[in-house]
């Protein structure tokens, strides 16, 4: 079936093949359809071939002459002139070809035209041989008028997907400094004390860096894995603060493949240690919940603080980590995320909820 598909696409790619195609659909189409009404197929056969060339004629000039190089270049006499000639010269062309290379195989008993009586006609030839002279140029005006809006359509589209995309890229670009920023200076306090948990900080590090810079390009993951990951920056946290530290994560999922874009739940983890534990490492405490139900998650991170800190600023408004989570939501998930922010002055809660469908 592919095979098939590629090959009419193929077909159509070719715009010899495709007019030729055009042309012969139509003739036949209305051949057919004029025989079935008049039961003369002899006739309506000798009639169309005859006109043919000069429907042919008006259809490409219009379309590709007059509309194109004068009325698009807004050269409107011009335009008006050549319309008027043209209708009236090929409206008496097509005349000319029925009465001399049409009816002579088709009647014996008829009084040719001259082609003075032919081009002083012109009220028959703008009533009769005008549509049938110009009836392909305006089919094929329509098509050429449709098909470059779908075309038009089509590379507005590629172009917003090529945007997303580009965006998406930059977001992540931002985050993967913004994290390794962040973790580098943890790991700078523990060389500034000597400690010996310096080295496991940085295999740790390595380990989430691994996923970050190389695993994270997909348009989503599976849950568990973003689990995983999260669970390696808290291990990677408890390094560094040892036994003061006081989380919990705990996390529910009916369906163990559900998926879910990748780094978007680790910024609201991060910013829970950013301005909780790195402000109050021992008296801070942290809760961690994750549950998917039907498709539908739900992700909560409380933290507390010191009172005398300062109120932190608004959620969409502060933080690189969360600008960009704001912004990777409405493009992965539009209309189905809502975030729910509740601070006071010793705690800070923030809720997502998200429609994984």
């Amino acid at each position: 079936m592919k095979k098939i598909v590629r090959s009419i696409d193929t077909i159509f790619k070719n715009r010899v093949v495709t007019h030729v195609l055009f042309w012969l659909s139509f003739i036949t189409l209305f051949t057919i359809s004029a025989t079935l009404n008049t039961g003369e197929l002899k006739y309506n056969m000798y009639s169309y071939i005859a006109l043919l060339p000069s429907q042919i004629i008006a259809a490409y000039l219009l379309n590709y002459f007059q509309i194109p190089r004068l009325l698009f270049k807004k050269k409107f006499i011009g335009f008006a002139i050549s319309i008027v000639l043209s209708i009236y010269l090929l409206s008496a062309f097509g005349r000319w070809s029925i009465v001399y290379l049409a009816e002579p195989f088709i009647r014996s008993d008829f009084t040719q035209e001259s082609i003075v009586e032919i081009l002083s006609d012109t009220a028959y030839l703008f009533s009769i041989y005008f549509p049938s002279v110009y009836i392909y140029a305006f089919i094929m005006l329509i098509i050429k008028v449709l098909k470059r809006r779908f075309d038009e359509k089509q590379r507005i589209e590629i172009l917003e997907k090529e945007k997303v995309v580009n965006e998406l890229k930059f977001l992540k670009a931002q985050i993967q400094p913004h994290f390794l920023f962040n973790t580098l200076n943890n790991l700078y306090a523990l060389t500034l004390l000597k400690s010996d948990l310096a080295p496991k900080v940085v295999l740790k590090l390595s380990e989430l860096l691994d996923f970050i810079l190389y695993q994270s390009d997909q348009t989503s993951i599976p849950l568990i894995q973003e689990i995983e990951l999260i669970n390696g920056f808290i291990e990677l946290e408890a390094l560094r603060y040892g036994d003061t530290l006081d989380i919990v994560f705990d996390h529910n999922l009916d369906d163990g493949k559900a998926q879910i874009a990748p780094l978007l739940l680790l910024p609201l983890v991060e910013n829970a240690f950013k301005h909780g534990v790195s402000s109050d490492p021992i008296h801070t405490r942290i809760l961690i919940d994750l549950s998917v139900s039907k498709r539908l998650l739900r992700f909560s991170v409380f933290n507390s603080k010191l009172k005398n800190l300062l109120k932190q600023k608004d959620y969409n408004k502060s933080g690189i980590g969360n600008i960009n989570l704001r912004r990777q939501l409405e493009i992965y998930y539009p209309n189905k995320h809502n975030i729910e922010v509740k601070e006071t002055s010793d705690s800070y809660f923030i809720e997502l909820n998200l429609d994984l469908n």
